[in-house]
This record gives C-alpha cells, sequence and structure tokens, in this order.
C-alpha cells in the first residue's frame, strides 16, 4: 500500500492545534501558520532537503509561535480588563487534531487540553515550557523530538517538560469526565437564560460560580468577575429577557471543546460567546468574550452599541 505523501494542507490541522494551544489565539494561529508556509516555500525554492515534512514543519511553527508568545505577553499585561482565550470552535473533528482512533477517554482529554481554562493555566508557563510540555504531554513528541525543536539537550527538554508539568498539574482544571453530562447540564442552562428563569439557573448553577468577562475596552463588559449563585442566577436570567426584547437567539456551539452559546442578533451577526465549565454536575464558571476583535472569525460581528440603543428605545 502507497503511503499517503504530506503536504502542507494535510499537516495543517496539526500545525493550527499546536500554535493555537501555544498562543490562545486563532488570529495568531493563523499568522504562524501563514509565515510557516511562506518558510517553506522559500526552503524548497532554495533547494533545501527536507526529510521529514512533519519534523519541518513543526518545528518552524513551534520556533514561530515562541517567538510571538513573547511579544504577546508584552502586549496582554497592557490588555484592558481581564484577557481571555480566543474562541475556537470544536464542533467539527478536524479541530481535535490527533483524535483519530483516539478512545472517547482520549478524545475528552485533548478536548479539555483546549478548554479556556486549561490555555489560562499554560499563560503562566515560559514560552520554552509550554512549548515542551503541549509536544510531549498533549502530541506525544519524544524528548529527543523537543529537543531538537527547542534547541536544547534531550535531558534538559525532559527536566523542561517534567517541571511544566508540575507547574501544569498544581492548577489543572477539572471538569466533569462525561461530555454527555455536560451537555445535558448545557442544555438546562441555556434554557434557563432563554426564558429568564432565575430558579431554573439556580438549580445548575455551582453556589461558588463565577463569572468572566472579555471586552478588551472595545465595548461595554463586566469591570470584574462576578461570583455566588444568586448575582449569578440574576445576572443571565436579565440578559435572557433582554435579548427576548432586542430578538437575539442562542445558537448552541462546542466552544474550546467545553458546552458554549454563541449569542446572534436579529440578523445572524455575532454579539458574544458564552463558554461554560462543569464540575460536579453544575456550571462552575461561564466566560464571556465579547470583544469584537476576537469573535472575527466566527463571522460578521454585531454592533452591540447600537443593539443596546435599539433595546433602549423598544
Amino acid at each position: 500500500m502507497t503511503e499517503k505523501r504530506e503536504t502542507f494542507e494535510s499537516l495543517r490541522p496539526m500545525l493550527f492545534a499546536i500554535a493555537y494551544r501555544m498562543l490562545a489565539s486563532v488570529s495568531d494561529a493563523e499568522d504562524v501558520l501563514q509565515e510557516g508556509y511562506l518558510r517553506w516555500r522559500r526552503a524548497v525554492n532554495d533547494g533545501v532537503e527536507i526529510t521529514s515534512l512533519k519534523a519541518w514543519l513543526s518545528t518552524v511553527v513551534t520556533r514561530l509561535a515562541m517567538d510571538h508568545l513573547r511579544s504577546a505577553r508584552v502586549r496582554r499585561e497592557q490588555y484592558v480588563g481581564l484577557w481571555l482565550p480566543e474562541p475556537l470552535p470544536t464542533d467539527a473533528a478536524h479541530m481535535l487534531a490527533g483524535t483519530a482512533g483516539a478512545d472517547p477517554q482520549e478524545r475528552a482529554e485533548l478536548a479539555d487540553s483546549l478548554s479556556m481554562a486549561f490555555l489560562l493555566v499554560l499563560e503562566r508557563l515560559s514560552p520554552v515550557e509550554r512549548a515542551a510540555f503541549l509536544l510531549h504531554d498533549v502530541f506525544g513528541y519524544t524528548h529527543d523530538e523537543i529537543a531538537a525543536i527547542v534547541e536544547t539537550t534531550p535531558t534538559n527538554a525532559r527536566q523542561i517538560a517534567s517541571r511544566a508539568r508540575r507547574h501544569v498539574q498544581a492548577e489543572r482544571p477539572r471538569f466533569d469526565p462525561s461530555p454527555e453530562e455536560r451537555e445535558r447540564l448545557a442544555e438546562r442552562f441555556f434554557a434557563a437564560v432563554t426564558a429568564g428563569d432565575v430558579e431554573g439557573l439556580v438549580q445548575v448553577l455551582a453556589d461558588d460560580i463565577v463569572v468572566h468577562g472579555d471586552g478588551g475596552g472595545k465595548v461595554p463588559q463586566w469591570a470584574t468577575p462576578i461570583v455566588g449563585v444568586d448575582r449569578v442566577a440574576r445576572l443571565f436570567a436579565g440578559l435572557g429577557r433582554q435579548m427576548g426584547e432586542v430578538r437575539a437567539r442562542l445558537e448552541r456551539r462546542a466552544i474550546n471543546g467545553q458546552p458554549a452559546a454563541v449569542v446572534l442578533d436579529p440578523e445572524g451577526a455575532v454579539v458574544t460567546v458564552w463558554v461554560l465549565d462543569v464540575v460536579d454536575a453544575h456550571v462552575s464558571a461561564i466566560r464571556s468574550v465579547i470583544n469584537p476583535e476576537k469573535l472575527e472569525h466566527l463571522g460578521r460581528v454585531a454592533d452591540v452599541r447600537a443593539l443596546a440603543a435599539g433595546r433602549g428605545r423598544a
């Protein structure tokens, strides 16, 4: 049987999976892949011998992502309000690169490695720690392969990955193991939001529920996290009623491997994304991304201020 020839396009899902987990940004990951593609074409034109396209491109993309992450951290320190990862739709199987042949537990673990909670833990690692940890623990690279990519010795690569793993395990988010259980609870949550049902929300929210919002200073958003079942239940019941007033609607999606919904205006433009963490059969955290610059890859973005003004005139 003839072995399938590797191409940039056939490797693209895997390369994007590495770049996005490194950068937590769809737009930045796409930029890195574009630069990786250009470097590959230049190498081909220059007659560079590439024995393994996968190894060559993995190295280029990882190194570009490490460099990009160093500059991105400076920008994030100047970010207005809370910074959250760019929401990544994971409804399609190709978004979970590496899941072919995986059992349900392995697929769930790969999905959790895309979660916003997990990506925020990775933010505490240095770029080389993040690369070593992800390449070994998520993508199955050997320490010898990682050493070549991050330009160190295999022994040092092992130590870097081990140090990163200890940091991650100390803060790694915990989710309910069954995706089906998460989905059932999410259905109840979003049904209660749509109905403006405070009591229905209280039943599915954890006592210490926390809501995080990312507007990036571009649009109105909560300045600080909102904590507590009563406050959050009233907040989202109110948001559900406001959605009805402006004829906005919820579109259920899987975002970053977790149950979520995209809020759409009457014309179908994206208003915001709500992503849920589910622990012990309750919603333990909600992350709302409304910064329009982080939503552009999801489709046309709504004018939130105009939508709010329309509600005021209703």
